[in-house]
Parts: structure tokens; sequence; C-alpha cells
């Protein structure tokens, strides 16, 4: 059984109604494409639903849903905080739980609107509609200050669409500070991550702050704050704002690349520069080594956050090699190819970091050092196959170094 009016009929002769709710109507009313389709069914016990669709998969320990042709359903139901942290909550599921009260319990306005599946009736009790006019974050209710993860929602929402978080609201988000750290690194990675692959990333990571919430679990991105940089190169400001430019641009740079890709890159221009943050105060506005700085903080946030291993790798390079490429034109002959193997060899690649160093420069000199194209040419010049049969050599460091000879060579002939 597909169709989702014969469910909503099976559904209303046995006493109950079904509401399409969540993200599907939110982005259904925002003109967004949205596959994931959550229903509420009120009139229904967890029992009666069972009995009528016996086929149904039953998903999730603490909160049940119904799966029924990828489509989920949840009994209507309310909450009460029992005690600290996100999952603490006492859940109340009762077929005589309305709509409307099922809404009540929701983290934002634009989360709690409704549609009656057989007569299109728009249920929004919280103006949710007028909020995604207004380009409104905006907490359902006080309710919303129970659960410290709606901090990191309210952030990622922001970022996602591209809205403002309303003054109220942000002060709930304040008082969930001390809760924060009760949450698992592994949904605050999971936030992290949905908020990466947004349009406006930078907007995640400024909510937080303005909320005096961004050190607790982004400790090494809150460092960046107020970290003086040279005027003459980065008008922009500190090495925050300098962050957050960089981000947006390579957010706007990788719009069509896969979901991964995209992460592997934005991931390595938030921390391209992470090392400054650790930089002594008597040494601003220069920054002298924050390239190896930086690594340290990387695999830190990586070990704290459990980032995936390929990630660390990945974005490592960005801090170690993103300041080489920006002086790549300076570099002997030499350097360049020992930077152009080097940087081809990880998973960020010469085109991954073509894509860092370009929004990194802040001048309007940024066609000087496109070594990527340069690169892929110097690699493909040779290759180790060709190598062997030519000098009868096998042996791997050999092999290596004239290769790297050859490349040399054919680069300065380029010159």
């Amino acid at each position: 059984m597909s169709n989702i009016y014969e469910i909503a009929n099976k559904i209303k002769l046995n006493g109950g109604n079904i509401y399409l709710v969540g993200g599907a109507i939110r982005d259904n009313l925002l003109g967004i494409e949205n596959h994931d389709e959550d229903y509420c069914v009120t009139g229904l016990s967890f029992d009666e639903f069972k009995m009528l669709f016996p086929e149904t998969i039953i998903r999730g320990k603490d909160f049940p849903v119904f799966s029924i042709d990828n489509k989920e359903f949840a009994i209507a139901r309310k909450e009460r905080k029992i005690g600290i942290g996100h999952n603490n909550f006492n859940v109340e599921t009762d077929k005589n739980i309305t709509i409307e009260e099922d809404l009540e319990r929701r983290d934002i306005t634009i989360n709690a609107i409704a549609k009656e599946v057989l007569t299109n009736k728009i249920i929004d009790p919280k103006g949710g509609i007028k909020d995604l006019k207004n380009k409104i974050i905006r907490a359902v209710s006080n309710h919303f200050a129970e659960d410290p993860l709606r901090v990191y929602r309210a952030a990622r929402f922001a970022s996602q669409l591209d809205f403002t978080v309303e003054e109220n609201t942000m002060k709930m988000m304040r008082l969930l500070k001390n809760e924060l750290s009760s949450l698992t690194v592994e949904r605050v990675y999971y936030e992290l991550r949905k908020a990466l692959l947004t349009d406006k990333p930078s907007k995640f990571f400024d909510v937080l702050r303005d909320a005096d919430e961004l050190d607790v679990h982004f400790k090494e991105i809150y460092d960046l704050i107020g970290a003086e940089q040279p005027v003459q190169y980065h008008p922009e400001g500190d090495s925050y704002n300098h962050t957050m430019i960089v981000l947006d641009k390579v957010a706007n740079q990788t719009k069509t690349l896969c979901d991964e890709r995209k992460l592997e890159l934005r991931f390595s221009a938030l921390v391209h520069d992470l090392g400054k943050g650790a930089t002594p105060k008597e040494e601003y506005p220069h920054h002298i080594n924050h390239e190896k700085r930086g690594v340290e903080l990387v695999k830190n946030m990586g070990k704290r956050l459990k980032i995936p291993t390929r990630m660390i790798k990945c974005i490592i390079t960005s801090c170690l090699e993103h300041m080489r490429g920006g002086i790549f034109d300076k570099m002997t002959t030499p350097k360049k190819v020992s930077f152009i193997e080097r940087v081809n060899s990880t998973i960020l690649g010469l085109d991954g970091l073509q894509i860092i160093v370009d929004a990194d420069n802040m001048l309007e000199n940024s066609n000087k050092n496109q070594f990527a194209y340069l690169g892929h040419e110097v690699i493909n010049c040779t290759n180790g196959n060709e190598i062997m049969k030519k000098y009868d050599i096998s042996e791997g460091k050999e092999i290596a170094n004239k290769m790297h000879e050859i490349r040399v060579m054919y680069l300065k002939n380029k010159s």
C-alpha cells in the first residue's frame, strides 16, 4: 500500500486522522524539493495502528515510528522534561492527543506546521508560515529551552535557509549552554556536517557565536575571534571573519559536487587558518608557523568530535599547504615540483587545494598562483612504467627520484 490517500482513508474509517508534518511541509511551502515524508497520526493508539497496518516496520527505541513504503508515521505525542540533556523526556502517546498538542512539542515554528492529508487543510497554530515569509527562526514555546540539541538545530536551520534567529529564541539558546556538553559528540558532528552542506555555512557559526556557545564544541573556531591579521592583506578583519568568508566562498564554488566532496572542501576551508587562533598575542598581526600549529588543533578537534579519519587527513593538507599554494609563483622549480607531487598524492588534491587558495586570497591577484592545471600537466608528463622501461630501474625510491628529475626538467623547459 503506497498511496498515502489509501492509508489516510483507512485511518479515517477507523476513527483517526493523518497529517503531513515537519520538514516536508516546511520545504513544500518554500518551494524546496524534499523526498522525506513524515506523518503524524491522531485518534489511534500505537497498537491500533499496528493492527491496521500489519506490514509496517517499526523503527526506533525511544520514540518508535512506523515505516510504510519509505514514509514514516508517528502517533501524536506530548513530552515532559525529566532530566538533563537531549534524551531525558517522558513521552506520552495517547489517541486523544490533538495535532495542535503534538505541534506544541516541536522546536521552531517553521517545523510546527501540519497539513491534513485528506483535506489539504493547513494547521499552523504558532505562526510558522508568517515566520517563513519573514525569514525568522523562532521557538515554538518556552519548552525550546528544555533540549540542548535545539541550539544546534536552530543554528543549522538559520544556515540552511539563511534566516535570522529572533532574540527571545537566542535568549533561550543561551540558557542551554551548560547542557550542551551533555550531547553526544556523534550528534554534534551530525549537525556540523549538515551545516557545512548548506549554501551559507558561516551562519551556523555566527549564530553560535552570537549565542555565546561557539566555544563549547568548537573552541578552535572560537579562538579565531580577535586574532588580528595584517590589514594590508586582510581588510576583512580578524581570523574568524576571514575564515567565514573563505568558507562561504568555497561553499559557493562547490554547490554541484557530491556531498562527501563538498564536506572535504568546506571542512578544509573551515580549518585552513585554525593555527592563527593559537598565535601568542604579542606576535599579532603576524602568524608565523600557524600552518604547523593548525595540524595539532585539527587532530585535537578530530579526536574530540570523532571526525572520520579520511576527513582529518584531507583537512590537514589544507592547513599545511595553503600558504605554499599562495606563493607558488615565487618558488624555485624543484620546490614547485615537490609541492605538486606532495599535494597530488593527498585526498584534498591539487584541484581541491586550488579552490581553498583562491578563496583564501582576499586581494585581486588570485590568478597568479594557478598551480592545479600546471600541476596535472607536470604529473602527467611521465609515469613509473615509462621510467622502468626507459631507464631499467625497479626500486621505488629510484623511480620516484627519476620522475621528480624529469618533471623538474619539463617545468624548466616550459618557463
